[in-house]
């Protein structure tokens, strides 16, 4: 998030409106939902209200739409789900092979070299084009007998590349048909960045797992969402009770859940004129920062990437070093994941779509959001245009 000269301006009605209903309850007792007391039946109710409003979101039924703790859970009870209902079920003795690209998110990433290193499944990693964008016709290549699942984000966390999902979901519907595959294989999208900017519509989307977090919605609290196609195979990865359609035992975080639903709605009711807004404001930043330097490059495809994302690399100067520079000056931006922050190497993203680029060099994000301003644009310039002159005397 840009800020300005370290001050953030959340308009007070966007907080109000997107914390509402976690206000009016966070003050008093939440029961517990699956209690059949009156308030126990009473919390259920606003937790299927909750469920109802992100089906309706999605353009699917409330029973396809599982509540979780963030991001990276909803990308787990995925992956690992369907690979276990593949091996639980013990028709399939071939060992199960999944798909995903080397950009994903660490979630989805490292989940699939884990349980390749457990030896429970065989894996596909499919490099995406230079431009941070995935060819589907090198997805559908992979695609083998027993594959059965394939996990490409839909936009991507460090360079905002939005990936051809219908094309994929489409090729894989292809090989099915072909290939007489019935369910598998399955196709799973994380949409944790694309929440507040791009298309949920899972039945557009070809998508039979998507997963959520209301950690990148403002006012979202902290709580994720699997969205699960009716009669898909999903295995419980945990144990424990039966909440959420025995897919995810332990008591539900109502007040997050509740804060998560509204502000959801409130990121779709805003999503055309946001994305209207911000693409200006990401065309200016951009135009800007070439002329404050030409040999600054932009990563990821200009046209499809998310209207907030800005990721460039300026030649010779550690990314990690900017970052610190910037938050001097109250900006906060980010040189790879922060799910991979205390790793010493740097942005495998970077790294897969500019091999040329030394990793300590690697990429810088700006992220936009809706208080984002140009006058914040104008002063982030100014900044670093100050900070690459005092930098540029031992780096160039």
């Amino acid at each position: 998030m840009l800020k300005s000269k370290g001050k953030l301006n959340l308009p007070s009605k966007t907080k109000a409106s997107a914390g509402k209903v976690y206000m009016d309850y966070a003050a008093s007792f939440l029961p517990n939902p699956s209690s059949i007391h009156s308030l126990g039946i009473e919390a259920k109710s606003r937790l299927e209200n909750a469920r109802k409003e992100v089906a309706n979101i999605l353009s699917t039924i409330p029973e396809n739409v599982i509540f979780t703790s963030g991001g990276t859970e909803s990308n787990n009870l995925a992956i690992q789900g369907v690979v276990f209902a593949w091996v639980l079920d013990k028709r399939e003795k071939k060992i199960p092979h999944i798909i995903t690209t080397n950009i994903e998110h660490p979630s989805v990433l490292e989940t699939f070299k884990l349980l390749e290193k457990r030896n429970l499944v065989q894996i596909s990693i499919v490099s995406v084009e230079p431009n941070g964008i995935v060819d589907p016709k090198k997805i559908k290549k992979e695609i083998k007998d027993n594959t059965v699942l394939v996990s490409v984000i839909y936009a991507n966390n460090e360079i905002g590349t939005i990936q051809p999902i219908k094309e994929i979901a489409k090729e894989i519907r292809h090989f099915k048909k072909n290939n007489r595959q019935g369910l598998f294989p399955l196709f799973h999208t994380d949409g944790v960045q694309a929440a507040n900017y791009l298309d949920l519509n899972v039945e557009k989307l070809g998508v039979d797992l998507l997963a959520l977090s209301s950690s990148k919605i403002e006012g979202g609290g902290r709580v994720g969402v699997l969205y699960k196609r009716k009669n898909v195979p999903l295995a419980n990865i945990f144990g424990g009770g039966d909440q959420e359609m025995g897919l995810r035992p332990g008591t539900e975080n109502l007040e997050e859940i509740l804060k998560f639903s509204s502000a959801l709605k409130l990121a779709y009711k805003m999503k055309e004129n946001e994305n209207k807004r911000l693409l200006i404001l990401k065309d200016y930043f951009i135009k800007k920062l070439l002329n404050l330097d030409p040999d600054i490059k932009i990563n990821g495809d200009l046209i499809n990437r998310l209207p907030n994302n800005i990721n460039i690399t300026i030649p010779n100067i550690p990314s990690d070093l900017l970052v610190i520079e910037l938050s001097a000056y109250g900006i906060m931006v980010s040189s790879k994941s922060a799910c991979k922050s205390s790793s010493k190497e740097g942005s495998y993203v970077i790294k897969a779509i500019h091999p040329e680029i030394d990793s300590e060099i690697g990429g810088l994000r700006f992220s936009l959001g809706r208080s984002t301003t140009k006058k914040d644009i104008d002063f982030t310039l100014k900044t670093l245009s100050k900070i690459l002159k005092k930098l540029g005397k031992w780096y160039n």
